[in-house]
């Protein structure tokens, strides 16, 4: 069983930058694809950005390209979002997860961390 821990949310004025970071135990993390998704209160969960098993097929939600920035590392079994130019509008709970096609697909995935909250402040 796969299990996929995120860490590394909190509260930051706009404007400010967080990483977020997720390990994974369990599984063969080197050959899945991974992603971050988001999910504000209210709202449905949105993808974020997605990267595949060997650290390309970078995709990005048009509403962080250019600001965020996914990573991965097989040997550490980590996948990473790099958040910089914040914005309130970012403020939700981030979700970490993994799909065993190894592909970074902005829909399906099998497994799923239980979040961690970023709050942007005005």
């Amino acid at each position: 069983q796969v299990q996929l821990v995120e860490s590394g949310g909190g509260l930051v004025q706009a404007g400010g930058s967080l990483r977020l970071s997720c390990v994974a135990s369990g599984g063969t993390f080197s050959t899945y694809g991974t992603a971050w998704f988001r999910q504000a209160q209210g709202k449905e969960r949105e993808f974020v950005a997605g990267i595949n098993w060997s650290g390309g097929g970078l995709a990005y939600a048009n509403s962080v390209n250019g600001r965020f920035t996914i990573s991965r590392d097989n040997a550490k079994n980590t996948v990473d979002l790099q958040m910089n130019s914040l914005k309130p509008e970012d403020t939700a709970v981030y979700y970490c997860a993994a799909t065993r096609t190894g592909m970074a697909s902005r829909t399906s995935y099998d497994y799923w961390g239980q979040g961690t909250q970023v709050t942007i402040s005005s």
